[in-house]
């Protein structure tokens, strides 16, 4: 399907014209500003609880309509969004009709809680909706309103598989309110693409809507292009017309965000780049050298390494090796602040990034491991050389150095949708940075039953091997209860590690990471039979929906078992919504060592040194000291999340500095 030209000048238009839809505030403006937000912020789901309360008592009048009449309006509401003509009043409607949808083509109707989710989303706001709550349900609703007002909507989910599941699962109620709807994967083809963004609702992942906004950008190339690009193509000139038709996107016009504080909060200063193999083989050696001179480098010796803010510090021994190292090498050795970056780079690869955590080697190369989803992404490389001294320390053959064509973050990406809103279900504890950032409230819904689950007392202990040995004896324990266990591990290594402990404890398990993914649907599906053991690490966190086995919700249901501790408590609160969902039993207990890196990192070294003074014999501290410990791993926790936001917010600076930098340019990005 090829766009009529009035639809492409539409799309490059907006692309020329729109703007960040947020200033930030300074001076004076940024005081009232922080102030407004304050309370603005958070809002109460009472206003929408209510709607959702009196279209619930509207409901049996929309239940008798016949299939014509509901279709007619839907054809009446289609026309309304459409020209713009819309109220209040026309929104409870419109929900009213797609959730008498939903339950006939579907089988599903939207409970009062989710009505009110979805209305709260239709008035572009960040809803927190506990685990389990049907959020890819109450997503519709907004979605098909977006895709009523004829410029598409976007519904952005945290992976591939996610993206064409609830595609497929939701096409039958997209088609009943005469809407089309589709997805893009990694896999799909550019035409595939074209196709898929003229759909009136389309599921994909950030990652996919960032790189083909990006690839748009270097086809349309400068402003000054875009007029006779428009004019070459309706008078019949091929290259204009060549140019405009590998166009894959029609523009930015509403985003629903599932997973929101991950796609805008933890991703938000990952930059998505799009560039071309530079091809330097002096740089390649380079990296291969300066493993080998960092090898007979020592911590306190010859640098100072900062495990925190992640920086090193040569010494004065430190820089007269390096200057001999140099002297010996030339090249591109030859410049000492070059050689410093080179030596500096290959002591990080050495001392903080670790195979198993960090990134995984597959098939001879490096696959970073994403820290909050635990999933490999094979596509992603570390910037300024990093990726290729990590290869280096592997002894891995080096991939070129990259030279940028374009490049953008997804908390600027995001900024441009003109209609912006999000789900998660952990979503409050960024509440100030929802709004500093994107100008978006956050609404906590209430869960439809109460949840029941059980929050056990930490337990903790001085060592990572006494953990590892407690948390197994744990899953024997419950083992034998005839409860499933889901024990939750930071990083790919520990799962290993894990695992070989509980093979020799003679207990059947399955384990899920980044390396054992191929059987991940199976294993979900799985994990909720009696005595079933699971150990996973974050792919076990976000959108996944473990259903409990017969007879387990009356032995007490799920137990999900923390090994550690996260950098952020909203991943802890992911991993422990697996469990006591939607009025089901469930029990979480977080176990975790001194020296874990949480602890290593951003806990003091005295606090640490007099909480270990007070454990038993078996390594398990006291009950008083464990809530001490406790207490510092929060402190741990809230110091990580606050160097956390230190860093996204000089991501957005430099993006507003680029708006400002870069204006004569005529907003090219």
């Amino acid at each position: 399907m090829q766009r009529a030209p009035v639809e492409q000048w539409r799309s490059i238009d907006e692309a020329r014209r729109r703007r960040p839809l947020l200033a930030r505030p300074r001076n004076l403006d940024a005081l009232w500003h922080r102030a407004a937000g304050a309370a603005r912020r958070i809002e109460s789901a009472g206003r929408y609880l209510a709607a959702a309360q009196r279209l619930d008592d509207d409901d049996k009048r929309v239940r008798e309509l016949s299939e014509s009449a509901i279709g007619e309006a839907v054809g009446e509401m289609l026309a309304l969004f459409r020209a713009g003509r819309d109220t209040p009043r026309d929104l409870l409607r419109a929900a009213a009709i797609i959730r008498e949808l939903s339950r006939r083509r579907l089988g599903m109707r939207h409970y009062p809680v989710q009505i009110a989710g979805a209305l709260a989303l239709s008035r572009g706001r960040i809803i927190e909706m506990a685990t389990g709550e049907g959020k890819t349900l109450v997503a519709t609703i907004p979605a098909v309103i977006a895709g009523w007002r004829g410029r598409g909507c976007h519904v952005i989910t945290v992976n591939d598989y996610l993206a064409r599941r609830d595609a497929l699962w939701m096409a039958p109620l997209y088609r009943a309110c005469g809407l089309t709807v589709s997805w893009i994967t990694a896999e799909s083809t550019p035409a595939e693409r074209r196709a898929a963004y003229l759909a009136d609702v389309t599921y994909l992942t950030n990652k996919e809507a960032a790189a083909d906004f990006l690839r748009d950008r270097l086809v349309l190339g400068r402003d000054r292009a875009l007029a006779s690009a428009l004019i070459g193509s309706i008078a019949g000139d091929e290259r204009e017309g060549s140019r405009l038709g590998r166009l894959v996107q029609r523009g930015l016009a509403c985003a629903v965000i599932d997973e929101a504080d991950s796609v805008l909060i933890d991703e938000a200063v990952t930059p998505l780049i799009i560039s071309t193999e530079a091809g330097n083989d002096e740089q390649t050696r380079a990296y291969q050298q300066a493993a080998l001179v960092a090898a007979d480098m020592r911590e306190g010796e010859h640098y100072m390494l900062d495990r925190r803010e992640h920086e090193v510090r040569l010494t004065r021994a430190g820089l007269a090796m390096l200057e001999k190292a140099a002297a010996d090498l030339g090249g591109v050795w030859s410049g000492m602040r070059r050689a410093e970056e080179l030596i500096t780079q290959a002591i990080i690869a050495r001392e903080l990034y670790h195979q198993g955590r960090q990134y995984v080697v597959q098939d001879g190369r490096i696959v970073i491991v994403d820290e909050f989803t635990g999933r490999v992404m094979p596509d992603r490389t570390w910037r300024a050389g990093l990726h290729q001294a990590v290869e280096a320390k592997e002894g891995l053959p080096l991939t070129s150095s990259k030279d940028t064509l374009a490049r953008i973050s997804f908390q600027r990406f995001f900024r441009l949708y003109g209609s912006l809103c999000g789900m998660s279900g952990t979503a409050r504890e960024e509440a100030a940075e929802f709004w500093q950032v994107y100008r978006l409230p956050v609404v906590t819904i209430p869960t439809n039953t109460p949840c029941i689950r059980r929050e056990l007392p930490d337990r903790v202990f001085t060592t990572a091997q006494a953990k590892r040995t407690a948390a197994v004896a744990e899953c024997a324990r419950l083992h034998a209860q005839g409860r499933p266990v889901l024990l939750g591990v930071r990083s790919v290594l520990e799962s290993e590690l894990i695992s070989s402990m509980l093979n020799a404890a003679g207990l059947e398990h399955a384990v899920l990471n980044a390396l054992r993914h191929a059987e991940e649907a199976h294993i979900i599906a799985r994990a909720g039979e009696a005595g079933r053991i699971t150990v996973a690490t974050n792919m076990a966190g976000r959108g996944t929906d473990i259903r409990l086995g017969p007879a387990v919700a009356g032995k007490g249901g799920l137990h999900v078992l923390a090994t550690e501790r996260h950098e952020s408590r909203r991943i802890d609160r992911q991993l422990f919504g697996r469990c006591a969902r939607q009025g089901d039993p469930g029990s979480t207990q977080t176990f975790f060592s001194l020296e874990d890196e949480l602890l290593s990192r951003h806990a003091p070294r005295a606090a640490r040194a007099l909480i270990a003074g007070t454990s038993r014999p078996d390594g398990e501290l006291s009950e008083a000291a464990a809530r001490a410990a406790s207490a510092v791993a929060a402190r741990a926790q809230a110091r990580a999340q606050a160097l956390a936001r230190r860093r996204r917010a000089a991501v957005l600076r430099a993006d507003d500095w680029l708006d400002e930098a870069l204006g004569f340019a005529g907003d090219e990005l």
